[in-house]
């Protein structure tokens, strides 16, 4: 079900400056733990209430928001609660909230994707946060075969997933369809005694590129499609009387098991342990024998066509 647009707001807008589909955003995304660069701090210092809750740090200030000719700015946040990565023969749980915050454009030359149906989305450029970790996730307790953990805690292998460049082609109105919600490149930081403390699985120069859906993957033969679930939506305009628009998801599901994991790099002395870890791991593992699933994704989105307007609505919430 569609809200009931009202004068000014940004469904009511021309064709270029229309929303799209509406759809969620992901939440990931991934992602799992991703620690990313931050923004600098210029944003206002708000605390947003209902329904801005957790955009505080949304970058309103950064100059790429404050474009004066954009044709939508907006802000997301997203946490994940479950899901997994499985990396040639590893597992890697998501057994702590991964959380993504960000904020987003839509600019001049109104990039849109279209589906087999016919219809379009637009897709958006995403811009970090500020005074905060684009995405965040913590620290989790591994098992790679060959690995003994003769002294828990000390000896345990631990993996956490790292930003390994830009998040792109933030596209979260393709609810349901076969394509990806963003693309976004990772790395794996392994942790264990003997490890070294650079011990990765990817890197920024060959990450391993995600490109979740809450539609259906297409990995190539023998490897099966996976089926993400675009949750249940809900949508709320402004409470204050400004033009921003919110589009909420809760239980969403995104998946991909489309991409490609390198090898290990600077794993023990010189990179002694590289090949130990590749082999007990089963890497490189090449597309359709690797994947990733989030699971229990709660996310929110707010879509405006002016950022004076968007940065109104914020701080009014903050004020009731």
């Amino acid at each position: 079900m569609r809200p009931t647009p009202r004068a000014g707001s940004p469904r009511t807008a021309s064709r270029r400056r229309r929303l799209g589909r509406l759809a969620p955003p992901v939440a990931v995304f991934a992602a799992a733990a991703l620690l990313a660069s931050t923004a600098p701090a210029s944003a206002a210092a708000v605390t947003p209430g209902a329904p801005y809750t957790g955009m505080g740090n949304c970058p309103l200030a950064a100059p790429a928001m404050t474009n004066p000719e954009n044709l939508q700015v907006g802000c997301l946040v997203s946490v994940t609660n479950a899901g997994k990565f499985t990396l040639g023969s590893t597992v890697v749980p998501f057994n702590s909230p991964i959380k993504l915050q960000f904020g987003f454009y839509w600019d001049k030359s109104a990039p849109e994707v279209s589906f087999p149906d016919g219809s379009t989305a637009n897709q958006y450029t995403v811009v970090p946060p500020t005074n905060g970790p684009l995405m965040s996730a913590p620290m989790v307790q591994i098992t790679i075969p060959g690995i003994q953990n003769f002294l828990p805690g000390i000896t345990s292998v631990f993996a956490q997933v790292e930003l390994a460049g830009p998040v792109t082609k933030f596209t979260p109105l393709a609810t349901g369809e076969p394509y990806p919600v963003f693309q976004l490149p990772i790395k794996l930081h392994l942790y264990n005694a003997l490890f070294g403390s650079h011990c990765y699985v990817g890197s920024d120069s060959a990450p391993l590129i995600l490109k979740p859906t809450t539609g259906i993957t297409a990995p190539p033969a023998p490897a099966s499609p996976m089926t993400g679930d675009p949750g249940t939506l809900g949508y709320t305009m402004d409470p204050n009387g400004h033009n921003a628009l919110v589009i909420s998801e809760t239980n969403a599901a995104m998946v991909d098991n489309t991409f490609a994991t390198p090898g290990a790099n600077g794993c023990g002395l010189l990179g002694s342990l590289d090949q130990i870890i590749d082999w007990t791991m089963n890497l490189p593992a090449a597309p359709g024998k690797n994947s990733v699933s989030f699971q229990q994704t709660n996310a929110s989105f707010v879509l405006d066509t002016d950022i004076a307007d968007l940065t109104a609505s914020l701080q009014d919430s903050a004020a009731h």
